[in-house]
């Protein structure tokens, strides 16, 4: 299954991962409008999407799927079953599934598509900009060529990574996928840190995201422990001493750890099919 801009994509859910795929897909590796059909239950979103993109797209998931050489799932999980009853036994036999659904594994896809070939991968939203982190697996049922094509197909997203053992996906899950939430949640803390320091909102949200930008930069060309790169701006009893100590106390650390724990039980349950719990008490 050689990668080419001949093959027939279909992608089962129009949202924001979707539309990041359709984006990779056009623009970094020169697939056809015309080669990719979007399939979901809202016709104003589908419209939406031909419109700006000109891709295919229809309201009959079954239908969608009837001459794809490749299927991608990027629905939410908690309307996996029903997609997987409309598509069951609808996929061609060639037909390869890319799951981006958390919790989903290789074996409920398997079963509940009535097709073998699956990847399940997890992506995370810079993928719209080509800059996202994509983990991925597959069983024993692709072949080296149908890997090679996955790899070609998840790179239009930014870096993927392919790794032996599924349990690392509920890990990536969290880490990863989940990633830029706490990400955001941190600039959006310094940005309004600023502000109540006495900073013009504009001021504070420029010097952090250049902060954030540039210790990103400059940690990739150092390549060095993150510990090494705080202790030298970390001068003793100066202003970064001071604020870390802080952070330590509040339990920084901590509650970091634990949230991406409760991120990561809760990629299980989802997968199981489970209500949420409480993360105060996982």
């Amino acid at each position: 299954m050689e990668f080419n801009q001949q093959h027939r994509f279909t992608i089962i859910g129009p949202g924001v991962m979707g539309e990041a795929i359709i984006v990779g897909l056009i623009k970094k590796k020169g697939i056809p409008s015309t080669m990719i059909t979007v399939a979901g239950p809202r016709l104003e979103r589908l419209q939406e999407l031909s419109d700006k993109y000109q891709v295919l797209f229809s309201l009959d998931n079954a239908q969608a799927v009837q001459n794809a050489d490749v299927v991608i799932l990027a629905v939410k999980p908690q309307k996996l079953a029903v997609v997987m009853k409309d598509l069951q036994g609808k996929i061609p036999a060639h037909g390869l599934v890319i799951s981006i659904v958390a919790g989903a594994t290789i074996q409920s896809l398997a079963a509940g598509l009535a097709q073998p070939a699956v990847v399940r991968a997890m992506p995370n939203t810079p993928a719209q900009v080509g800059e996202g982190m994509t983990v991925w697996t597959h069983g024993l049922d692709l072949s080296a060529e149908q890997h090679e094509f996955t790899q070609q197909v998840l790179d239009a997203l930014g870096k993927e990574i392919f790794v032996d053992e599924e349990s690392y996906i509920d890990m990536a899950t969290a880490v990863s996928g989940t990633g830029p939430a706490y990400v955001f949640l941190f600039v959006e803390a310094l940005i309004d840190a600023g502000v109540h320091l006495g900073l013009p909102r504009r001021i504070a949200e420029e010097m952090v995201l250049q902060t954030i930008k540039g210790s990103v930069s400059f940690y990739n060309q150092n390549q060095a422990h993150p510990a090494r790169l705080r202790n030298q701006v970390t001068s003793p009893a100066g202003t970064s001493a001071a604020a870390i100590y802080y952070l330590e106390k509040m339990g920084f650390r901590t509650a970091i750890s634990r949230a991406i724990w409760a991120a990561f039980t809760r990629s299980q349950e989802l997968g199981k099919g489970q209500a949420h719990q409480d993360p105060e008490k996982i």
